[in-house]
C-alpha cells in the first residue's frame, strides 16, 4: 500500500507539472506584461481606461485554470480589454485559500476590466457562454453573472486609491460620479448610486436545485474560519433537548480543489470519516453528532469544545512557558498521537492551532481532514511547512507517521524557545534556552532530526516526556517535605 501510495504521488507531481508548464505558455502568449510587486500577468488594453467601472471575475480550479484561459484567452486579446490572470497556479492555489490574499479574493483568477457598462455585459455574456461547463468555486461576495456561471462581478476602482482614515490607517478607495472620494469595499460589490446593467442582460436563472437540507435547525452565533474550501461556525442545535453548543464545519464544493480533485467537500467528508472510526476505537477526540448536504456543500456537527487553541495561548504570553507547562503540555500531545496511530491512523495536521486548550487545562485535538490511514497512506503531503520533515524519499517507516512525529518536536521547539522551527537555518534550542533540560533538548533533535529511522516512536517520546517531566517536578516535592519538617 505505501509503494502504492509513492506512485500516485509521481503522477499527481507530474500532472501538476504538466498543468503549470500549459499556464505558462498562455501566460507568455497572452499576458506578457508582468508586475514584480504583485502576482499578476496582464493583458493591457488598447486605449484608456476609466477610473473606476464593472470588473469581471472569472473563477477556476487550479485544475482547469489553463483550459479556462485558452478558451477566453484569445476573445478577451482580440476585443483589446485589459485583463489580468494570476502568475503560475500555485498563485491560483494561494487566491482560492483565501489566506493569504484575504477571503474576498477567492475564485477571483482571471480579472477583466470593461470600458463601459455595454462593454462589461457583452463580455459577460460571452465569457459566461464559454466558461459555463466548468466545476468552480464561487466568489464571496461577488455578484453572480447567472445562476450556473463562472462569472462574476462587482463595481470598483480600477487604479489604485487610497483614503487615509482617522486613526492613520490606509484603504483603498474610488471616485464617485459627484467627485467624491468614497471606500471600494470588496464586500459590497454594488455601491447604492449605481445601476446594475447585468440584471435584464443575465441569462434566465433556473430555480435553484437544492439537495435535501438538513433535519436540523440551527442558530449560527459566529464565524470562527472563513477560507475557500469552507467555514467553520459555533452555533446552537435547537432541536437537542436540551439545546446545545456545537461546532458547525462547511466543506464546500469546488473549494481549494487539490491536484488529486479533491475539494472541501471532500476534506470534511473524510474528517467526518475519520473522526468516527476514532471514536469507535476508543480515541479521544471530539463527538460527532451528524453531518447533512446543502447546495452541494458538506456540513459536519461536533462537539463544540469551549477553550482557546494552544496558537492563541501562546501568542498572549509575554515570557517563554515555564519548562514544566512545556513538558506537561508536551506529555498530552504525545500520549494522544500514540494513541491515533495504536489505532491506525496519522493525523499530519498536529500543530498548536489544531489543539485546543480547555477550560479545566486539557489539550483537544482538531482539524482531521488530512488524516489517514497509516497502512494507505494519502499519496498528497498534507500540513503546515515548519511542522512537517523535508524528507529524502527513502522512508523505512510510513511517512504519515514522520510527519506526526515532526510535528511533536516542531511544537515542542516552539513551547521551548518561543521561535518557529526554521528547516533552512536551525537554531539549537541550548542557543535559545540554556537551562532547558539536556534529555528534552535530545528528545527534540531526535524528532526534528533529517534521519526519520531515528525519530522515537509517539510512545517512547511519551514515555521519556513522562520521565523528565517527574525528575522536574521532584526538586520541588523535596523542597516541600523540608518545609514542612
Amino acid at each position: 500500500m505505501v509503494e502504492d501510495s509513492k506512485w500516485r504521488s509521481v503522477a499527481i507531481d507530474a500532472r501538476a507539472r504538466a498543468l503549470e508548464r500549459r499556464w505558462q505558455k498562455l501566460c507568455a502568449l497572452y499576458l506578457r506584461i508582468s508586475d514584480p510587486d504583485s502576482i499578476w500577468n496582464y493583458h493591457l488594453a488598447t486605449g484608456g481606461l476609466p477610473d473606476c467601472g464593472w470588473k469581471l471575475h472569472v473563477s477556476a480550479t487550479i485544475l482547469n485554470a489553463p483550459r479556462i484561459l485558452q478558451r477566453i484567452a484569445p476573445f478577451l486579446a482580440k476585443s483589446g480589454v485589459q485583463f489580468k490572470a494570476a502568475r503560475t497556479l500555485t498563485d491560483v492555489s494561494t487566491l482560492n485559500s483565501g489566506l493569504f490574499h484575504a477571503y474576498t479574493q477567492v475564485g477571483k483568477v482571471i480579472t477583466v476590466y470593461p470600458r463601459n457598462d455595454q462593454e462589461a455585459v457583452y463580455l459577460a455574456q460571452r465569457l459566461h457562454r464559454l466558461t459555463r461547463r466548468f466545476k468552480t468555486p464561487s466568489v464571496p461576495f461577488d455578484l453572480r453573472f447567472a445562476a450556473n456561471s463562472n462569472i462574476y462581478y462587482r463595481f470598483g476602482a480600477f487604479k489604485k486609491v487610497e483614503i487615509e482614515q482617522a486613526n492613520g490607517r490606509r484603504t483603498l478607495g474610488m471616485i464617485s460620479p459627484s467627485g467624491e472620494l468614497v471606500p471600494d469595499i470588496r464586500e459590497k460589490p454594488k455601491p447604492d448610486w449605481i445601476t446594475d446593467p447585468f440584471t435584464a442582460s443575465s441569462p434566465r436563472k433556473r430555480r435553484p436545485t437544492t439537495k435535501a437540507a438538513s433535519p436540523h435547525s440551527f442558530h449560527v452565533l459566529q464565524a470562527l474560519v472563513q477560507r475557500g474550501k469552507g467555514g467553520v461556525y459555533q452555533a446552537i442545535d435547537a432541536q437537542s433537548n436540551p439545546p446545545r453548543m456545537c461546532l458547525l464545519k462547511e466543506g464546500r464544493k469546488h473549494g481549494e480543489v487539490s491536484w488529486d480533485g479533491r475539494d472541501g467537500a471532500w476534506r470534511v467528508r473524510n474528517e467526518a470519516h475519520v473522526l468516527e472510526r476514532l471514536l469507535a476505537a476508543g480515541v479521544s477526540v471530539p463527538k460527532v453528532y451528524s453531518g447533512f448536504e446543502l447546495d452541494d456543500n458538506f456540513y459536519l456537527v461536533m462537539e463544540f469544545v469551549d477553550g482557546e487553541s494552544l496558537h492563541d495561548l501562546l501568542l498572549r504570553q509575554t515570557r517563554r512557558l515555564p519548562i514544566k507547562r512545556v513538558l506537561s503540555i508536551g506529555v498530552q500531545i504525545a500520549a494522544f498521537l500514540e494513541q491515533l496511530h495504536r489505532a491506525g491512523w496519522a493525523w499530519r495536521d498536529c500543530k498548536p492551532k489544531n489543539l485546543i486548550v480547555s477550560r479545566n487545562g486539557n489539550l483537544v485535538p482538531i482539524d482531521f481532514e488530512g488524516a489517514s490511514p497509516i497502512k494507505n497512506p494519502d499519496p498528497v503531503r498534507w500540513g503546515t511547512r515548519a511542522f512537517i520533515p523535508v524528507e529524502s524519499g527513502r522512508e523505512p517507516a510510513p511517512p504519515a507517521v514522520n510527519d506526526d512525529l515532526f510535528a511533536l518536536g516542531s511544537t515542542l521547539y516552539l513551547l521551548i524557545t518561543g521561535r518557529i522551527f526554521n528547516h533552512e537555518q536551525p537554531i539549537p534550542i541550548d542557543k535559545l534556552r540554556r537551562k532547558a533540560p539536556a534529555e528534552l533538548r535530545r528528545l527534540v533533535e531526535l524528532l526534528l532530526g533529517n534521519e526519520s529511522r531515528k525519530r522515537p516512536t509517539a510512545r517512547s517520546a511519551h514515555v521519556q516526556l513522562n520521565s523528565i517531566l517527574r525528575k522536574d517536578s521532584e526538586p520541588l516535592s523535596r523542597l516541600a517535605l523540608s518545609k514542612a519538617a
